[in-house]
């Protein structure tokens, strides 16, 4: 992987792959806790609620902020403040304290922490390596978060076999550390100031003026939502789908989310070994987002978990691969005054997409199946794709 090459991505990627992990391991204990105070579904989704929003709704300030200072130094500061919601989980079940009070506090605070760290995650990419290089090194952060979304659950429900609650959230907490460490490493070289003067609103709006007049990112925007409200609506609705489709139980999803899982990093590691951008690379997500919707064309003939799950490898390796390929266009696209808030929007278009796409494909699937519904939205997708690639400009 040619982005690995490069020392300031080498040591960040060694950052990522501890931080990704404590991340998944953090938020897996906060749901455990969440089912293990209370016993129900409801508080377990309102305390994945309350790490999500946060996210969704501050991304677009935090794209501006990281617009404002140097990413690298911004991720630091979010890294501490992870590894101290980890600390402070970990004390207080050590302690006995740890009410249902204090955990929504913490699922909260590690929301709005995670909606600074994305844009200056995004933001820092881009400056550890040379441009050739780019959609190699988001390909392999990809891979990190994929296998991450894996064993991150996994170690944590180790760790709460093998040891108690508050432990695994120490442990959570010193990976969070030793990723710090690791980042700290790293070195950029300055950039141009922020204009003098500029409040927070008057840039988020600048921002959005630059999107609005660049064809060419809003393009790439289109193939992210398009890309989410099918591909990635279709892994959220998973459970949905296991259910009706094969009347499986938990461990015919467990397989189908494994499989998943596989067929992302499979992408993911396709595209890290790329080192061609522009075109090349957009004609590449538009063929991925063709072959995920084709992919559900024979959806109603998945009468048992194999075929099921071939259909699920296929459009997880296809979504990855897109959504890889449209972050990669994007970054190429932005210049670094405006690449927080660009890629704000990215994220905050990745999260909702499927959001938008469970609310719209799940009411419908529930009034005539999943067959018929999600063959009309792989065959509107693919035409979509097929329309904005043709509506580019030259040279985007």
């Amino acid at each position: 992987m040619s982005a690995l090459a490069e020392p300031a991505f080498r040591r960040y990627f060694w950052s990522s792959c501890l931080s990704t992990l404590a991340t998944w391991v953090l938020r897996f204990l906060l749901g455990w806790s969440a089912w293990a105070l209370t016993g129900t579904a409801t508080w377990v989704g309102i305390v994945s609620a309350a790490m999500l929003l946060p996210t969704f709704l501050l991304s677009p300030v935090f794209g501006v902020v990281s617009d404002r200072i140097n990413p690298r130094n911004g991720m630091l500061a979010t890294l501490l403040g992870q590894g101290l919601v980890a600390a402070a989980a970990g004390s207080a079940e050590l302690l006995g304290v740890f009410g249902l009070g204090p955990l929504l506090f913490l699922a909260t605070v590690g929301g709005a922490i995670t909606a600074a760290h994305q844009p200056l995650r995004l933001a820092l990419l881009p400056r550890l390596v040379s441009r050739g290089v780019l959609p190699g090194a988001i390909g392999v952060s990809a891979v990190v978060f994929n296998s991450s979304r894996i064993l991150g659950p996994a170690l944590g429900g180790w760790l709460l076999s093998r040891a108690s609650a508050g432990s695994a959230y120490l442990v959570a907490a010193g990976l969070f550390a030793a990723g710090l460490l690791l980042l700290a490493r790293i070195r950029l070289a300055p950039r141009a100031a922020a204009p003098a003067g500029s409040t927070l609103l008057e840039e988020m709006v600048a921002g959005l003026r630059f999107v609005h007049s660049h064809r060419g990112i809003r393009v790439i925007l289109g193939f992210t939502l398009l890309n989410g409200l099918l591909g990635r609506t279709v892994i959220e609705l998973l459970p949905a789908i296991s259910g009706k489709l094969l009347a499986g139980n938990a461990s015919t999803l467990a397989t189908l989310t494994a499989t998943a899982g596989a067929g992302a990093i499979l992408g993911g590691l396709l595209v890290a070994r790329r080192r061609n951008a522009g075109d090349g690379l957009l004609r590449l997500v538009v063929w991925s987002q063709i072959a995920g919707s084709l992919s559900l064309l024979p959806i109603a003939w998945a009468a048992n978990t194999l075929r099921l799950g071939v259909i699920i490898f296929v459009l997880s390796m296809a979504m990855t691969i897109a959504g890889i390929g449209s972050q990669a266009l994007a970054q190429l696209s932005t210049p670094d005054t405006f690449r927080g808030r660009v890629m704000s929007l990215w994220v905050m278009v990745t999260m909702g997409a499927p959001a938008l796409g469970a609310l719209a494909l799940g009411p419908a699937a529930d009034r005539l199946g999943f067959p018929p519904i999600l063959l009309a939205a792989a065959l509107l997708v693919a035409a979509a794709s097929v329309w904005l690639y043709r509506s580019r400009m030259p040279g985007t």
